[in-house]
């Protein structure tokens, strides 16, 4: 049977604010600027990304062209993310903590015409524009002045282009098909790979992540919610988060910067009910020195990024905070799972650890943990495989670069490089990247499973455990572990595998075997640009090291 044409309705960006506009139009965005705290709502952001895009527009920007974004958390960011896409033209978050060469490398790579810079970074500018050939415009935000040129760019101030170009601007038509936005993953095995993403795959993944948060009795972030936008914003669009609160039409707060005592402030005085960020930020916002001064209870948190340390989990429950934990790449979207159980399980006994878990699929969302051939591996809790996944907006490709999208689609399935466990309720436990496992005699041990439990030593404020070499073994285990104050130079090695023995290995939780054969005590550990423990940098420090 053929239908009568009709006039179609694309899934563009543009829907999303024109919901939030409908539903709450005065709904409010706080943000922080050098000098104050400032609002505004839903209306004034959008009369402000019709004055950026036509400001855009004059400076000769075209569908297709890409704008990178070189910023925090700020609502400038905010603006971007709406006015660059609504308009035709890609947005390029460039992640502002890889080093220069990589910046140099990515924005090439893309071909930037524009660059909207946090004055922050006007140094890192400086660097690439005369490198980057594309580059024609660099726009700054957060500051009252800035050079005339970099490179051969031409340098505007934001502000201003925002006061000039107060007409209305005429938003284009666009297929749900055209490029949204791109980001580049963050370059821990080579070069960073560009991801980008259609309207459609935006406005999908929005829609299921909205969906699934506030249905779930845990997480139940509604209109009602206040939502601190702590996931950076040049990362993995800030898990969409943005787009999936403007959805919903809640009170969102901006900070600029990330610094734990102003994160700390805002929760207090804007009242946060909902967040996210990576364990580091957590375990940052429970022991900044000012963080004893404010009630953090019925804060709820959404972790991710990395597996949440079981130590970290539990300090977090004592002040009153909420842990989920969700998982996914950016090359997924990047949310593929939340830790948020259907009904049945919600008055399990267990419920504590089973928002810990890796979680379960959101809507949409297909996942199958598999062996080195793609067969599917049972469904016990206990045999591992790699997470792969198929859902309506994973990447496609990466850009340019046909064989490593090969690698990544092999067998039809999205191949993430994490090794799993399964269980028969649909959820998954991740127990390690492909790379990060332990072989040892043979046999697989997980590094995140042990730190998980060397975490809730009372001593270990940090932990990271990785190979070293051993000559009977093959490799065995080393922990790497950042003490609080009160216990420097007190925990050694016997010391953590007593705490292992009568919590872990007497329950069964870990066999014996797992237990480490080094214990080295570090005044910090390293961090990639995401805020994630660095464990290819650790292991290149300490390349040498061996146990027998």
């Amino acid at each position: 049977m053929k239908l009568p044409w009709r006039p179609g309705y694309d899934l563009t960006l543009d829907k999303i604010i024109k919901s939030a506009l409908q539903y709450n139009p005065e709904g409010e965005i706080v943000y922080r600027t050098r000098a104050a705290i400032e609002r505004y709502n839903y209306s004034t952001a959008f009369k402000r990304m019709n004055s950026l895009a036509a400001a855009l527009s004059s400076l000769g920007v075209r569908e297709g062209d890409r704008v990178a974004t070189l910023d925090w958390n700020t609502h400038w960011h905010y603006e971007t993310y709406f006015a660059v896409p609504m308009m035709g033209a890609v947005l390029h978050t460039v992640n502002v903590r890889l080093a220069p060469y990589e910046v140099e490398y990515i924005m090439n790579h893309a071909e930037d015409k524009v660059a909207i810079v946090h004055a922050d970074f006007l140094k890192l500018v400086e660097y690439a524009a005369p490198r980057v050939k594309s580059l024609e415009h660099v726009i700054v935000v957060d500051a009252d002045s800035a050079p005339e040129k970099l490179g051969n760019a031409k340098v505007h101030l934001y502000e201003d282009l925002i006061k000039s170009y107060r007409e209305s601007y005429e938003w284009p038509e666009l297929s749900e098909n055209t490029v949204a936005a791109m980001c580049y993953t963050s370059g821990t095995t080579g070069l960073p790979k560009g991801a980008y993403y259609t309207h459609r795959q935006m406005v999908i993944h929005a829609l299921s992540t909205g969906l699934f948060i506030s249905s779930s009795p845990l997480i139940g972030l509604n209109s009602a919610a206040t939502v601190l936008h702590i996931v950076p914003m040049f990362h993995a669009f800030a898990w969409s988060l943005p787009y999936v609160t403007t959805l919903i039409g809640v009170k969102q707060v901006y900070p600029n910067r990330l610094i734990p005592s102003v994160l700390l402030e805002l929760i207090a005085g804007e009242k946060v009910t909902h967040t996210a960020g990576v364990p580091t930020i957590l375990y940052m916002l429970l022991t900044d020195p000012s963080s004893v001064k404010y009630d953090l209870r019925g804060l709820k948190f959404l972790n991710g990024g990395s597996a949440i340390p079981e130590g970290l989990a539990e300090l977090a429950r004592r002040r009153g905070i909420e842990v989920i934990v969700g998982y996914g790449l950016t090359e997924t979207g990047p949310v593929l799972t939340l830790a948020s159980p259907p009904a049945k399980l919600l008055t399990s006994p267990e419920l504590g650890k089973l928002t810990l878990r890796t979680g379960w699929p959101i809507f949409l969302v297909e996942l199958r943990v598999v062996d080195s051939e793609g067969k599917p591996m049972p469904r016990d809790g206990r045999t591992m495989g790699e997470i792969v996944a198929r859902s309506p907006w994973l990447i496609s490709e990466y850009y340019k670069d046909p064989a490593k999208t090969e690698e990544l689609w092999r067998g039809g399935w999205l191949n993430t490089g994490d090794i799993a466990v399964w269980f028969e309720d649909g959820s998954i436990l991740i127990m390690d990247r492909a790379k990060d496992m332990i072989k040892s005699g043979g046999e697989w041990i997980s590094s995140v499973r042990l730190e998980d439990a060397i975490s809730t030593h009372p001593g270990i404020a940090q932990v990271a455990v990785i190979a070293a070499k051993s000559r009977k073994w093959g490799e065995r285990p080393a922990a790497f572990i950042v003490p609080k104050p009160e216990w420097k130079g007190k925990i050694t090695l016997d010391e953590i595998r007593r705490h292992l023995e009568e919590n872990y290995v007497a329950k069964g939780l870990i066999p014996r075997w797992w237990l480490p054969d080094k214990v080295v005590e570090v005044e910090s550990l390293p961090l990639t640009s995401v805020g994630k423990i660095a464990k290819r940098v650790l292991r290149e420090q300490y390349k040498d090291l061996e146990v027998d």
